[in-house]
């Protein structure tokens, strides 16, 4: 087993290098700084029609979201988006008691080198111009995105891959989040600017099936001490206050700016505050615990933030976030309750972290809610806004009808792209030079290691009513 053990370290390094060697070759040859934050109008080796262009340069979150030409993103709120990113995302994941270092320290290493090939990927669909990547605060935003999106999906998978095998789905899984992205955002011209389809519904499914993939049906069962402190406490608390903090920024990061109200922000506020109460009037009502723990206060937070996603930009109203964000608080505790069993003993299907709950449908209910508004979007409502999230409405391209069947039909679209991209990523981390034997000896160890398989959901050897989700 120690032949095993430092074969297995020795590929991680040998992993990162590589890994790390490609992306620095590749940046060389395409990525250049943005010409729009130089301080000279343009390069004279550039074709500079592209400052022309109405939609030059810009992600689809962010087409004609600026007035007055304007495509930056503020600093303040890119600042937030990466802060999410990598705090928020990374204390999320450590209420696991024993998982909580290496889940942490694998969060980190999902961070590195995801931004890093986002921005190649993206670049490449969104920002090539002759010959050449052009990155600026508008690339980086994206890429925290994707980052978010994969991080859902290592949720699901949590103790039962090796940081080899999380690269490789990092670098699989930024890869297929990008051409769903770009199906959804450019050519089906949806909405959804605070990632309910691309980040959250396909961060969840595409763990998921990966997740399915990888189960093993003769897998030896272990019953795992579990830690009992008060560290898994500590972390949910810290993770909600980031998310508190942070998320109103990360979805509003690519909606209306220029002295617009914030609608995005708004909304998300409103949503988390009521999710944030559904937990205490379900939890209590579905388990005998006198006192809610927090994480499932963490885990009803992160759905009202996750059903805002969409619509969190559109005409929700005040009270109409409030009643989506206590509905998707209501998720969580039924879904840990009744859903998740029957999604590890009839699916085949261990969702360490409980992605499904708390992002997964969330993320569902966040698309029909937004498939709802906009059917009732007018003019009349939205004013000057109409043009900033519904452009091809506002240029009477499509009615408002149209739009909604297109906001609809992303949602299965998302679904099929994820399921298929599990299964082909579940395939590559099942091929056998890539696995590591689990050695019980290791399970105690805080350093980053693999787990047992099948060491899977703690929430039943916890015995805890429920318990967060990662991301």
């Amino acid at each position: 087993m120690p032949e095993d053990t430092t074969a297995s370290r020795l590929r991680l390094a040998g992993l990162c290098f590589l890994l790390q060697i490609l992306t620095i070759i590749l940046f060389a040859v395409f990525v250049r700084y943005s010409p729009e934050g130089s301080s000279s109008p343009c390069s004279q080796q550039l074709n500079c029609s592209w400052k022309n262009r109405d939609l030059g340069f810009q992600h689809p979150r962010l087409q004609g979201r600026s007035k007055a030409g304007s495509t930056t993103v503020p600093e303040t709120r890119f600042r937030h988006v990466h802060l999410q990113a990598l705090l928020g995302f990374g204390l999320l994941v450590a209420f696991l008691g024993r998982y909580g270092p290496g889940s942490v320290a694998i969060s980190i290493l999902v961070v590195a080198f995801a931004i890093q090939w986002a921005v190649l990927i993206q670049g490449f669909l969104y920002f090539f111009l002759n010959g050449k990547i052009y990155v600026g605060a508008q690339s980086m935003v994206s890429a925290d995105f994707c980052t978010a999106a994969v991080l859902i999906s290592s949720g699901a998978l949590l103790g039962r891959v090796n940081p080899g095998q999380m690269l490789l789905l990092t670098l699989l899984g930024v890869t297929l989040f990008s051409i769903n992205e770009y199906i959804l955002l450019s050519l089906m011209g949806i909405s959804d600017g605070g990632g309910c389809l691309t980040v959250h519904t396909f961060g969840a499914y595409f763990g998921l099936m990966v997740s399915r993939i990888l189960h093993q049906p003769h897998a030896d069962k272990r019953n795992e001490q579990q830690d009992m402190g008060h560290q898994p406490d500590v972390f949910a608390v810290l993770g909600t206050i980031s998310l508190w903090i942070f998320w109103p920024s990360f979805a509003s990061a690519t909606t209306v700016h220029n002295n617009a109200e914030p609608w995005a922000v708004l909304n998300t506020y409103f949503s988390l505050a009521a999710s944030t109460l559904a937990a205490f009037v379900l939890s209590p009502v579905l388990y005998e615990e006198s006192t809610l723990r927090m994480v499932q206060i963490q885990d009803a937070t992160l759905a009202g933030a996750a059903v805002m996603g969409m619509a969190g930009e559109m005409l929700a109203t005040p009270f109409g976030a409030l009643i989506a964000g206590f509905l998707a608080g209501l998720i969580p505790p039924l879904g840990f309750r009744f859903l998740t069993p029957v999604l590890h003993s009839r699916l085949k299907t261990q969702d360490t972290c409980g992605v499904h709950n708390v992002h997964g449908l969330p993320g569902i209910l966040g698309a029909l809610l937004g498939t709802l508004l906009t059917a009732l979007a007018t003019a009349d409502a939205y004013g000057g806004r109409l043009e900033l999230v519904f452009p091809l409405v506002a240029q009477g391209s499509r009615t408002a009808t149209d739009q909604a069947l297109c906001q609809l039909c992303a949602l299965p679209v998302t679904l099929l792209l994820a399921s298929l991209g599990g299964c082909l990523t579940g395939a590559v981390l099942k091929m056998k030079g890539l696995r590591s034997p689990p050695d019980p000896r290791y399970l105690e160890n805080p350093r980053l290691r693999e787990v047992a398989e099948e060491g899977g959901d703690r929430r039943a050897s916890r015995k805890e009513p429920s318990t967060s989700t990662l991301v």
